[in-house]
C-alpha cells in the first residue's frame, strides 16, 4: 500500500462537515495528509424554471488565499465582484470544468437526477482526477474519487465557492444572451427564477423553448395558454400532486418522476471545459 493509500485508509471524515476556522482550513488539512488535489463543486439554476443548470468543479492552489481575497460564495457577491472574481479563478485555478445542462435534460431526467450527473460530469471534465471532492451540502455517489459534503459549503470551503462563483457567472451570462432572444420575460434580471415579474410574464406569455416544462408553475401556464410541451418532460412530485386542469391537460407527453430522484439513471457524457 503506498503512503497516499495508507493516509487515505487511515483517514475517516464525517458524514457532513460543519464550517470550520477559515474557508481554506479543510483543503489544508487535505493537503497536508497527502490527499490532493482537493476539487470543489457546485451548482447554479438549481432552483430556476428556466434556462440551464450549470455545474462547476474547481481545484484551487494551495496557499493562494491572498491572491484570491475576494472570493466567497456567489450569492454574497455582488455582480461586479462575481466577474473579478470569476476572471480571476480562470487565471489562478489549477484545474476547472463547467459542465451546462440544457432544460430538456432536465425535463427528461428531473432536477435531482441531472444536478448528480452534473457534478459527476464536473469533476471527470478535470484534466486529472482529485485525490478528494467536497460537495456542497449532500452526498454525490459515483464520484472517480473520494468526497464528503460540507454544510453550507459554498461559504465555508474555498474550492466550492469557487465552483459557485464559476456556475454562476456562466449561468447568469448565458441568461443574458437568453434574453436577447426573449426580451418579454426579463431573464436579465431573475435569471431565470420564479419572481413575481417572471411569474407575471409567464401569465401573460406562456412558457418558451428554455423553460422547464416539467415545472408546476411552467406546466400550469402552458395549459392556460393551450400549449404543449415541445417534448418529453418528467413532471415535478408537486406537480403530479395537482389535481387542477391545467396540468391534466398536460396527459400524453409527460411521463412520472416517481423515483427518479433517488435512483442511479446516470451514464456519465463528459463535461464541458469552459474558458
Amino acid at each position: 500500500m503506498g503512503r497516499s493509500s495508507a493516509v487515505l485508509a487511515s483517514f475517516r471524515p464525517p458524514r457532513a462537515i460543519v464550517r470550520g476556522e477559515t474557508a481554506w482550513g479543510l483543503q489544508s488539512a487535505l493537503d497536508r495528509r497527502g490527499l490532493g488535489p482537493v476539487a470543489g463543486v457546485d451548482e447554479a439554476g438549481r432552483g430556476a424554471c428556466a434556462g440551464p443548470l450549470v455545474v462547476a468543479s474547481c481545484v484551487l492552489r494551495p496557499g493562494d488565499a491572498a491572491r484570491l481575497a475576494e472570493l466567497n460564495d456567489s450569492k454574497l457577491l455582488t455582480a461586479l465582484a462575481r466577474e473579478r472574481v470569476y476572471e480571476r479563478l480562470l487565471v489562478r485555478a489549477l484545474d476547472y470544468s463547467i459542465v451546462v445542462i440544457s432544460p430538456e435534460e432536465v425535463d427528461q431526467l428531473g432536477i435531482h437526477v441531472t444536478n448528480i450527473e452534473g457534478m459527476r460530469r464536473a469533476v471527470a471534465g478535470l484534466r486529472e482526477c482529485p485525490g478528494y471532492v467536497l460537495t456542497d451540502g449532500f452526498k454525490v455517489p459515483g464520484l472517480p474519487a473520494p468526497s464528503v459534503p460540507v454544510i453550507k459549503g459554498d461559504r465555508a470551503v474555498a474550492c466550492v465557492a469557487a465552483a459557485s462563483v464559476l456556475a454562476k457567472v456562466t449561468r447568469d451570462r448565458i441568461m443574458a444572451e437568453t434574453h436577447l432572444e426573449y426580451p418579454m420575460y426579463g431573464f436579465d434580471v431573475h435569471k431565470g427564477y420564479t419572481t413575481a415579474d417572471h411569474g407575471a410574464a409567464l401569465v401573460e406569455h406562456g412558457p418558451c423553448e428554455v423553460h422547464r416544462w416539467s415545472y408546476t408553475n411552467v406546466a400550469a401556464a402552458a395549459a392556460a395558454h393551450g400549449l404543449r410541451p415541445p417534448r418529453k418532460v418528467m413532471l415535478t412530485a408537486a406537480a403530479l400532486g395537482q389535481s387542477d386542469a391545467p396540468v391534466r391537460a398536460l396527459e400524453g407527453t409527460v411521463v412520472q418522476n416517481g423515483s427518479s430522484a433517488a435512483g442511479d439513471r446516470s451514464n456519465s457524457r463528459g463535461g464541458a471545459r469552459i474558458s
